[in-house]
């Protein structure tokens, strides 16, 4: 009897710590570094293996969702500003910030103009977001890719974290000009 009270409390604290984050109805706004659901609805969520497989196919478009520091339009002349460099997985299309829970008109434009470009304007073509461990970025536009209408759409929410933590190399990325 005790062996399986034991055994029972045990559990417990592993199955907790196992939970994820609700699924939001809306787009996670700040923090956007933090526990992520286990899904997304209209999505197909992967793991790093799975994540591996289908960029070794070449079928499905990564595109990272990190965002990108922007210069601060308060910086007095002359001041030197250096973009961060954002390493990624190989071949992916960074478009950065457009994770954000609420987008600009110009980064709405912005994202719709690089999933146009990256799909050739096709809703079917499979695309793929990440961003970093537990960052809702990649949620929030895996999100919204699937409502403006793209159909083949999977979230690998382990990122270039989890990417680089099983041994798979990344490279340095720049922002795709989708003009």
């Amino acid at each position: 009897m005790w062996r399986v009270l034991i055994l029972v409390v045990g559990l417990v604290p592993t199955q907790v710590l196992a939970q994820s984050a609700p699924e939001p109805e809306g787009y996670r706004d700040a923090p956007y570094k933090g526990e992520v659901p286990a899904g997304l609805t209209g999505a197909t969520t992967v793991d790093t293996d799975e994540a591996h497989r289908l960029w070794e196919e070449g079928q499905v478009i990564f595109i990272d969702a990190m965002p990108r520091d922007v210069r601060p339009p308060d910086l007095p002349e002359g001041t030197i500003w250096r973009d961060r460099p954002r390493d990624s997985i190989p071949g992916a299309v960074w478009l950065p910030n457009v994770g954000y829970s609420k987008l600009p008109p110009e980064d709405e434009a912005y994202f719709r103009a690089g999933l146009a470009t990256v799909t050739e304007s096709d809703p079917s073509r499979p695309i793929l977001f990440f961003c970093m461990e537990d960052c809702w970025m990649s949620w929030n536009a895996a999100k919204r890719a699937t409502e403006m209408g793209y159909r083949s759409v999977y979230w690998y929410p382990g990122g270039t974290d989890g990417w680089a933590g099983a041994g798979h190399a990344t490279e340095p990325v720049e922002p795709l000009d989708p003009t």
